[in-house]
């Protein structure tokens, strides 16, 4: 591996690196009722959904795109409330359905990462409380090790849940989320459920299938401060408990770890810095911090998300390259990088945003369900073609 990093000289990726793009399922396929959020839809709590990028009848044409991006991975979701519309009942139909998206996949070239849950609650599931139910590490793990029996022998990565930080804060600090609470106590009694239920859900995974390899996806930032007592508390603070909780209460319950970087956070310090279309900050520099951080636990890593909602496409490609070379910086500096996935291969659902985001690779035209490649997804496609950024 070439390990020059002077400015014009080309920096080489590790061999058997994977490069992807990742969707979930509530954001891309359409068509999902029986969810937390389409309830919540119906009640006009947050945007409608509906047929979103119909992605649950087109994901061989979108697949057929990431192979002709010469990517070599996907990270997708299974929905749960597919899966299990009643508590208890499976349905196998929506199993064999999911079972055709990973051979989609494989067929392509293209390594499977798989996500059993992307925010979104089967209905039957909200009404019990959600992961404020003491019961939900048996009734989690249980849904976790269906899919996994069914499913185990067709993909290696497995993820029980994503961005649970994320989650838990918009859900029941901000209010904004479904189930829309402000109550820092149910904040508390749900964030220790969640690590129960990932660790029970790991156990029960392993059972089934003991060779695969088990993560999350977890959104890490990068905190800093501008000097000064209460800036550095506020940092320390926040690095610990947003970027770290999680991830030690799930320690021996994990085999990789899935990154997800957006955002950069300084505390005391004006920066004249870019912003994407949400508003927040460029910072490729904090996804080496965050990566070089994670050196501790001593596992794999695999950017699970990274990506720019810029609906011009304007500074996509710069932010694609940038944030690469972060990555690049980590490996060379001993951080076990070993996949990149952007967010996303399409256009999508954006939560309480709607479809008013834009951080597809591809673009997506929500009236006709035609696919344009950006310009920045082809300079994407060198990079997954060369392993090689220059």
């Amino acid at each position: 591996m070439k390990k020059n990093v002077s400015a014009g000289k080309t920096r080489e990726f590790p061999k058997g690196f994977l490069w992807g793009s990742a969707t979930a399922s509530y954001q891309v396929e359409g068509g999902i009722d029986n969810t937390d959020w389409a309830d919540a839809a119906r009640k006009k709590k947050v945007p409608v959904t509906g047929r979103a990028c119909d992605h649950y009848n087109s994901f061989e044409k979108d697949f057929d795109i990431a192979k002709s991006l010469l990517q070599n991975a996907h990270r997708f979701s299974i929905e749960w409330a597919r899966i299990e519309p009643e508590e208890g009942k499976f349905n196998d139909t929506e199993i064999e359905h999911y079972r055709k998206v990973i051979r989609a996949l494989k067929a392509r070239g293209l390594e499977p990462f798989v996500t059993l849950w992307h925010f979104t609650l089967p209905i039957w599931f909200r009404d019990m409380g959600g992961f404020e139910n003491k019961k939900a590490p048996e009734i989690f793990g249980k849904y976790c090790a269906y899919v996994v029996e069914k499913l185990g022998n067709e993909a290696n990565f497995w993820m029980t849940m994503n961005e649970p930080m994320v989650w838990l804060g918009n859900g029941y600090l901000r209010g904004g989320w479904p189930p829309f609470k402000r109550e820092v106590v149910k904040y508390w009694k749900a964030l220790k459920i969640l690590m129960k239920s990932h660790r029970f859900a790991y156990i029960e995974m392993k059972k089934k299938a003991p060779t695969i390899q088990i993560g999350i996806a977890k959104q890490n930032m990068d905190f800093s401060s501008g000097g000064g007592w209460w800036n550095d508390v506020r940092m320390n603070f926040c690095r610990k408990f947003w970027n770290y909780k999680f991830l030690k209460g799930i320690k021996e319950c994990q085999d990789f770890i899935g990154v997800n970087y957006y955002r950069h956070i300084a505390f005391g310090m004006l920066e004249n810095l870019p912003l994407t279309d949400m508003g927040w900050t460029i910072y490729p520099k904090g996804l080496t911090n965050v990566l070089l951080e994670l050196k501790e636990y001593k596992k794999p890593l695999y950017i699970t998300e990274n990506g720019i909602a810029d609906e011009s496409d304007k500074q996509r490609g710069k932010f694609i390259k940038d944030h690469l070379m972060a990555v690049y910086e980590a490996i060379q500096k001993g951080a076990d990088v070993r996949g990149f996935f952007y967010w996303s291969l399409l256009d999508n659902y954006e939560w309480a945003e709607g479809f008013t985001k834009r951080f597809g690779l591809v673009q997506v035209n929500y009236d006709t369900m035609e696919r344009i490649v950006r310009p920045s997804a082809l300079l994407y496609k060198k990079i997954c073609e060369t392993n090689i950024i220059e």
